[in-house]
């Protein structure tokens, strides 16, 4: 029913099997699509061998979000290899640890800026590089960027929430600029998982204890593989109509302010 066999698609962030693109990818080969992933530098070598691990062993093309040259190369491979692309996701995002751990008020203005750019400024470059290919014969190609709830301050996540919140402005607005051909923006906001970038952040444990411990519907911080049912969805013709969207994919954890504790739980608020 999602409609995926035959069609292509192009992951970035794939960095070892336990992140969301990774399980992504794998749900779309085993759905019939095609899949591409990125990698650059060092890390190359590790996104090759986690795309060695999936149901169809994939290439891996060079993608460092910070150099324009690499967007023109990948554009023109993508052409050579298939003409035109389905959907991409958006799965990037760094900071220098001067920028996270409670280091906000002195940040440097160079850290700052380089979160800014992987995690907000990377979804412009990316869509704005492949949108003739989302819409090459007739195509509207779907773009979705994995996010993180923005709409307050999370202790030590500091210029990364600050990214992310600039990353939901992107999303608007390439929603209103690539509309008009066809092409759908939207972004995923998951709840803390265990991922390589998580580990970055002084306080994910905290953050992690407190989704486990209040989210109305519980969450599992082990799992990535939750929040790729709403990625396909995104990149599915179910969402044909939805752009400039933001789907919380958090066991609701975003809907309430006090969660769901032992005091609710014991009928101790009235």
């Amino acid at each position: 029913m999602l409609g995926f066999h035959g069609r292509r698609y192009l992951i970035t962030g794939v960095l070892n099997e336990d992140s969301i693109a990774w399980h992504t990818a794998r749900a779309l080969q085993e759905a019939g699509a095609e899949v591409l992933l990125t990698g650059f530098g060092r890390a190359r070598r590790i996104t090759e061998k986690a795309a060695s691990g999936l149901p169809r062993p994939t290439d891996v093309l060079e993608l460092d979000v910070t150099r324009p040259e690499d967007f023109a190369r990948l554009v023109k491979e993508l052409e050579q290899r298939w003409g035109g692309v389905d959907g991409v996701l958006h799965a990037v995002a760094a900071a220098q640890q001067t920028a996270l751990s409670g280091n906000f008020l002195t940040t440097p203005p160079e850290a700052a800026g380089l979160a800014l750019r992987t995690a907000a400024v990377s979804l412009h470059s990316l869509a704005t590089a492949l949108a003739p290919l989302l819409s090459a014969d007739g195509r509207r190609g779907s773009v979705v960027g994995l996010d993180f709830d923005a709409t307050g301050a999370w202790a030590g996540y500091d210029w990364m929430g600050v990214g992310k919140a600039a990353l939901g402005a992107v999303c608007r607005y390439l929603a209103m600029y690539l509309g008009p051909s066809g092409i759908r923006v939207n972004l995923v906001a998951a709840g803390p998982v265990e991922t390589v970038a998580g580990q970055a952040i002084s306080t994910f444990d905290r953050i992690a204890d407190r989704w486990q411990a209040e989210a109305p519907l519980g969450w599992d911080r082990t799992d990535p593989a939750v929040v790729v049912g709403p990625v396909l969805f995104l990149l599915s013709d179910l969402a044909a109509t939805v752009s400039g969207e933001i789907l919380h994919a958090d066991g609701g954890m975003h809907a309430v302010r006090m969660g769901t504790g032992p005091a609710f739980a014991e009928g101790g608020a009235a």
